[in-house]
């Protein structure tokens, strides 16, 4: 197992503590991680894979530009076209760039719960294409279900093989999953929280947030497939937004409601009432949500979150505050042309380590 792996099982105390302090002392023998300060990175050692560096004295923000007649992508901009602001007081942009090629790390998170039961077959078609087109050799991905529980279907991989085997045992919450090849590295996460409740969409954000992501580094993202409804989370709306916010990960929602299921056996009309959750969630973390309809199906849902996701933006800051206080610092980025609009995250906590 490498030590890159070791922090990719959740609930593994004592594996951790364990595999811990053999990383540690490997990396003290081998020498600091990725390039030294003389080293450009963009050009590796012969042999060497290029290394993602990161400064933790630098605030890194993923972001998308879009027209705001039509809502099209606006991926040539240059440095020179924004300014950012952090509570109000501009920064100096000490990096800037393109990231359609920059390694993604990926979170599919999809709704197993008695409103979306019969949805499951579309989004199990539709998922395994995007992850066929989308994951490519140097990103990587994960599948969650959650409904009365939240379940690891498949850990971090670059194989769309195996992620579409996940999919395939995809079942609604009255079935239990039949995992192909047995239960590697799958279950409940989060201890106690798996315990069957409702639907349990904030837990899910949360532990995928806190548990998976919050330790990778670079472009980071949650796709979650559901109608918005939470039933019985231990997390609360504003626990989950906090935990993607300090993962520094993007929120996609795709709001998915089966209005049949709502219109029987005397349910509210229409349903699928938490669309402004989804919003929520995905606005604060710079992300998007995104309506299926008979107009827009899912895998043209799926496409559109691929373009924005290799059509970002990527800005470094050094802070004027240089306080870590643990303070969230609200963060607007601005740009030249009055007809587009830029799509952040609200901003970050100024702790220790989660400027990146």
């Amino acid at each position: 197992m490498s030590c890159k792996s070791i922090f990719r099982f959740a609930g593994w105390p004592l594996l951790l503590a364990g595999s811990l302090v053999a990383c540690l002392t490997a990396a003290a023998q081998s020498g600091p991680l990725g390039p030294g300060p003389d080293q450009d990175q963009g050009s590796p050692a012969a042999g060497q894979e290029p290394t993602i560096r990161v400064d933790v004295d630098l605030v890194n923000i993923f972001y998308t530009v879009r027209a705001k007649k039509g809502g099209q992508l606006i991926p040539n901009l240059n440095k020179e076209n924004f300014q950012i602001y952090e509570d109000g007081k501009q920064q100096t942009i000490q990096r800037f760039s393109r990231e359609s090629d920059l390694p993604l790390t990926l979170g599919l998170l999809i709704d197993i719960s008695a409103s979306q039961e019969r949805l499951i077959d579309i989004e199990r078609q539709a998922a395994s294409q995007f992850f066929s087109s989308v994951i490519r050799k140097k990103d990587e991905a994960f599948l969650i279900s959650f409904g009365k529980s939240t379940d690891l279907l498949q850990d971090y991989t670059s194989s769309p093989r195996l992620l579409t085997a996940a999919l395939r045992d995809l079942r609604g919450d009255g079935q239990t999953p039949m995992m192909a090849g047995g239960p590697v590295n799958t279950g409940p996460i989060g201890g106690s929280v798996g315990t069957p409740k409702g639907t349990l969409l904030f837990d899910a954000v949360y532990l995928a947030s806190n548990e998976k992501l919050k330790s990778e580094v670079g472009r980071k993202a949650l796709i979650l497939i559901t109608d918005g409804e939470d039933q019985g989370s231990t997390y609360r709306l504003r626990d989950a937004v906090e935990a993607a916010q300090r993962a520094d990960a993007i929120v996609y929602s795709i709001y998915y409601v089966d209005r049949a299921f709502y219109a029987q056996g005397g349910f509210m009309i229409g349903g699928g009432g938490g669309e402004g959750d989804l919003r929520k969630m995905s606005e604060e973390t710079g992300g998007h949500v995104f309506k299926v309809d008979s107009k827009h199906p899912l895998n043209e849902v799926f496409q559109e979150i691929q373009d924005e996701m290799r059509n970002q933006y990527s800005i470094a800051y050094g802070p004027t505050n240089s306080v870590r206080d643990g303070s969230f610092r609200h963060i607007q980025i601005k740009v030249d042309n009055q007809d587009d609009r830029v799509q952040a995250r609200s901003g970050y906590y100024a702790t220790k380590n989660d400027a990146q």
